[in-house]
């Protein structure tokens, strides 16, 4: 029987895509580290982690409400740290990551992308 390709609908898979940051380098590598060996032990396709450039933020502090600038504070400033990573098709592991108990100070954004596979 000869299948029509113009009726079957393509194979769809899911990518999810993590973008973790965090001014603490240190608890961002060990989520990175833990993410990693968990697709590892499940056999998931893992692409990354990406590092970005560290992202270097200045922010004024004023000794008073109204911005004054003669009356302020040595600036703060804050170093930002980025990594991403994406989980190949794999929905459950994909989840669990998500799931994850994450550090204080550890951003986590989660973007899931359906992509179509040739079949």
């Amino acid at each position: 029987m000869l299948k029509n390709i113009d009726t079957e609908p393509p194979a769809m898979t899911f990518v999810t895509k993590l973008r973790l940051q965090s001014g603490n380098r240190p608890a961002l590598d060990r989520i990175v580290d833990e993410i990693r060996s968990t697709a590892e032990r499940k056999g998931a396709e893992l692409r990354g982690p990406h590092s970005a450039p560290p992202e270097r933020l200045t922010v004024p502090q004023y000794k008073t409400a109204a911005g004054e600038e003669h009356r302020q504070f040595r600036s703060w400033d804050y170093t930002v740290y980025t990594r991403e990573m994406e989980i190949v098709g794999h929905n459950k592991l994909a989840r669990q990551v998500t799931e994850f108990d994450f550090p204080d100070g550890v951003h986590v954004e989660v973007e899931l992308e359906q992509i179509e596979q040739m079949a």
